[in-house]
């Protein structure tokens, strides 16, 4: 169960953090790590922290972007330090990791993300998230190194599996958003959704892309929280394909 739930370190800029983040993984059971754009890796400063995790770091995945990284994920949750223009579901790491562990259990893809050691996620990024997963940690010294944070939501992630597999949680696929046989879409899915829906939006002259102001992040952050389901996205981009028919005068399908 825990191999489905993936840890993403996004530009990271110390190889330390790499190795103790993949220590911190291996401690806990977990074993998926992707690197966005790493600053230095591999690094034999890496695997020195790693103190025997060498294979987190061998299987290491590096990617170009957070969208290759999320690729295949139904549920993605970011760490944020800050307030954002936009409120976005913030939920603490206990939170964060029975949700992983749900959604694990129902044998979907889970993504854990990190950002730089220096500034975080970025808001676009943070955007792709469903959930912001804050830490409180003492707001007179809140700075957590990287390795640490991935140490505190993997403890949390093996003490909800410990007890799910205890019975001590109640796993109810309904509270992840779909029945069981009906998959959640993608983040790349959601992805080529979300490009469809701003393009259809600035065809009918509902979104305008010099001043697009918010709208494009509120809709993320409502379908995000809504659990969208496969075949629900396979209907709206229907829709999005019909209604761009007829701005363009074709013929289009007519649903009775």
């Amino acid at each position: 169960m825990l191999q489905n739930i993936r840890v993403v370190l996004v530009n990271t800029s110390h190889p330390g953090n790499i190795g103790g983040a993949a220590r911190a993984m291996k401690n806990m059971g977990l074993s998926r790590l992707v690197l966005v754009q790493p600053k230095d890796f591999p690094a034999d400063e890496a695997s020195a922290r790693a103190s025997g995790a060498d294979d987190i770091l061998a299987n290491a995945q590096v990617v170009d972007s957070l969208e290759d990284a999320l690729v295949g994920c139904s549920l993605v949750m970011g760490t944020s330090a800050r307030e954002r223009s936009i409120p976005w579901p913030l939920i603490d790491p206990r939170e964060c990791a029975v949700k992983a562990v749900e959604h694990s259990k129902a044998g979907e893809s889970i993504a854990l993300v990190f950002g730089r050691e220096h500034a975080g996620l970025t808001n676009d990024e943070l955007q792709r998230c469903h959930f912001h997963v804050h830490i409180p940690s003492n707001p007179d010294f809140s700075s957590l190194n990287l390795a640490a944070a991935v140490q505190v939501l993997a403890y949390e992630v093996r003490m909800a599996w410990l007890g799910a597999e205890g019975g001590a949680l109640s796993i109810e696929k309904a509270d992840a958003g779909a029945t069981r046989g009906n998959e959640l879409a993608t983040m790349d899915e959601m992805e080529l959704f979300y490009e469809h829906l701003e393009k259809t939006l600035v065809d009918i002259g509902f979104l305008d892309p010099a001043k697009p102001k918010h709208l494009m992040p509120r809709l993320r952050r409502l379908y995000g929280r809504s659990s969208v389901e496969r075949t629900e996205i396979s209907i709206l981009r229907g829709i999005l394909t019909e209604t761009q028919k007829v701005v363009r005068g074709e013929p289009h399908k007519r649903k009775d």
